[in-house]
């Protein structure tokens, strides 16, 4: 719906407000064994627009998984064969770097465009992701900004992605040393998180995508909160209906909250369900992305509960209980880099809250904790309480 206003400024000025509303809207769907022929999701939702059209189909796969996963591109080309009616795959699934190799140099990003271009896709085509969230990312940006805009399907294969970016609007690629410097905010066509990637995976990565489930519980859901610590313990040996349930849940919460928190694109100052995380993005590149994402989330967390402690947020005792799960589920709360000093003596991490601010502009806002299930924005961070935060943690370690 369009609709237009003028209003007189004086005899010389007419200025007319455009306005209008797009609503978004994209199935995020739950599934197992995608490409068994039986499987009809995959299917359905290429025809959802147009029933009866041969649709061109283009595979971007994270090379990671083809590791674990070896059976993966035959899966795919039997799948469409097995529907060759309705799916045209325009060539072999391409393989692409996972994690930050391909978000941290554009050539990557080239050359993806550059197959958009040799295979013909059009804004009528599909452009699938499968990988982790950097491929995801990555793929993102290329279909959003291809032809302004090119169908996307994400095929998370990670918890982290599954359970949190994959469902989400964002995508981008890091420039000039700034993580996700370049990017959209571009809502996918689909999602469709399959539980078998998750089996696939390293225990490392299993455990790292579990911290955003304990942050977006700690600030949106005590129940679930509770729930995790229930099932800690199926949860760190990976039972696969607990691992499922978790996944569902957390993608749940970051679903509301996008659609229901006011500010989808993120066009103010806030980045609410980024609990923990001012001190994550800069660990995972003080540390050169040795440090996997969920990784430093879990310390962001532990620091960030620390210091809402002594900031008399959050009662005493609740930050050792947090730290409990995490640490029960795999997490270590303690990296070297954390001490990383800069050429004046201070703490280089601190600087993560200036990067923090500068990556939306406007007031410094950081979430931290009134309780568990509550999060609560400041606009002030007082950095001799974050060093007492650290100094809390490196101590625990002992």
């Amino acid at each position: 719906m369009i609709t237009q206003s003028s209003t007189m400024i004086n005899k010389n000025n007419d200025i007319h407000w455009q306005k209008f509303e797009v609503p978004y809207e994209f199935p995020v769907c739950f599934t197992e064994d995608v490409f068994n022929k039986n499987n009809k999701i995959f299917l359905d939702i290429i025809r959802k627009n147009e029933k009866d059209k041969r649709h061109n189909i283009i595979f971007f796969i994270d090379e990671g998984i083809t590791k674990h996963y070896e059976d993966l591109v035959t899966e795919i080309k039997q799948y469409i064969n097995e529907y060759d009616k309705y799916l045209h795959l325009v060539t072999d699934p391409i393989l692409v770097p996972g994690g930050e190799k391909i978000k941290s140099n554009l050539y990557f990003i080239e050359q993806i465009q550059e197959s958009i271009n040799q295979y013909n896709i059009d804004r009528h085509s599909y452009v699938i992701a499968i990988g982790g969230g950097a491929v995801l990312d990555a793929i993102g940006l290329v279909a959003a900004t291809s032809h302004r805009g090119i169908r996307h399907i994400r095929m998370p294969t990670t918890v982290l992605s599954q359970n949190d970016s994959g469902v989400g609007v964002k995508n981008g690629v890091n420039l000039f040393g700034s993580k996700n410097y370049v990017g959209t905010f571009t809502p996918p066509f689909a999602v469709i998180n399959d539980i078998n990637f998750i089996s696939k995976l390293s225990e490392r990565d299993k455990i790292a995508g579990m911290a955003e489930a304990v942050k977006v519980a700690l600030i949106r859901d005590k129940s679930f909160f509770n729930w995790l610590e229930l099932n800690s313990e199926k949860l760190a040996l990976f039972e696969k209906n607990e691992m499922k349930q978790m996944i569902r849940r957390c993608a749940e919460l970051h679903m509301y909250q996008i659609s229901n928190g006011g500010d989808p694109f993120e066009m103010g100052s806030a980045r609410p369900l980024d609990f923990g995380h001012w001190s994550a993005h800069k660990l995972e590149s003080m540390t050169n992305y040795r440090l996997r994402h969920g990784e430093a989330v879990a310390i962001g967390i532990a620091l960030d509960a620390r210091y809402s402690v002594l900031a008399g947020m959050l009662d005493k005792g609740l930050e050792e209980r947090i730290c409990y799960l995490l640490e029960y589920l795999g997490f270590k709360l303690w990296n070297v880099a954390i001490e990383k000093t800069n050429k004046d003596n201070g703490l280089e991490l601190i600087k993560g809250l200036k990067d923090f601010q500068e990556h939306l502009g406007g007031e410094l806002t950081i979430t931290l904790l009134k309780n568990i299930g509550v999060g609560f924005e400041v606009h002030e961070i007082d950095t001799s309480l974050v060093q007492e935060s650290i100094q809390w943690l490196k101590d625990r370690q002992k």
